[in-house]
């Protein structure tokens, strides 16, 4: 959308201002994926450790109005030292900002997600990159309508609640630095590494 002052400016300089207007909201248009990670909080999110059972554990980690359920799951994963472990989750959001990977310029195109939306599903992994905890999820919107929306979730809004329940696997699995994407992709440890 172009401002008073950016037309103004157009009308001034022939044009050039609307030119770099358009530029500047298509560049906003995307996201590189290191810039994709958390925004917010979820000052709100509580932890409760279903099981202790071996090999794995599991956690129902619950998100109330106003959370931001990304940056909540990045926070939970390094409080309780989460190394590898895989999620669902189902609930409402009253906004989100969905990803599409374009492979031509290495980024996310960004989808909003405006108004109050039904999480159909969620889904995601956490892994370890250089070290530490990584969040990788999709989800899957429904509007009044019954239409639906999905993508890589850069950020999610919870309303009223967001119920992730976190399968932590016995292995660590670690991520590493894809040059051909610029993505950090799961890397799986040989079955003979594992002793198997």
């Amino acid at each position: 959308m172009i401002t008073v002052k950016q037309l103004t400016y157009a009308l001034l300089l022939g044009g050039m201002a609307t030119a770099t207007a358009y530029s500047q909201d298509a560049a906003n248009e995307y996201v590189a994926p290191p810039d994709a990670g958390p925004n917010g909080k979820a000052p709100r999110m509580k932890v409760q450790l279903l099981n202790q059972g071996e090999p794995t554990k599991q956690y129902a980690v619950i998100f109330y109005q106003g959370d931001e359920a990304f940056s909540g799951l990045l926070e939970f994963a390094q409080k309780y030292h989460i190394t590898s472990a895989h999620f669902s989750a189902i609930g409402a959001v009253s906004g989100a900002t969905l990803g599409w990977f374009d492979p031509q310029r290495k980024m996310y195109k960004k989808i909003p997600i405006n108004g109050q939306h039904e999480v159909i599903g969620m889904s995601g992994d956490i892994a370890l990159y250089q070290g530490k905890p990584v969040v990788h999820t999709h989800m899957l919107v429904g509007a009044s309508d019954g239409t639906t929306r999905g993508g890589h979730v850069l950020a999610a809004y919870v309303s009223p609640t967001l119920e992730v329940m976190v399968t932590v696997d016995p292995l660590t699995m670690q991520k590493r630095f894809d040059p051909d994407t610029d993505l950090t992709l799961i890397d799986p440890i040989p079955a003979n590494k594992e002793g198997q």
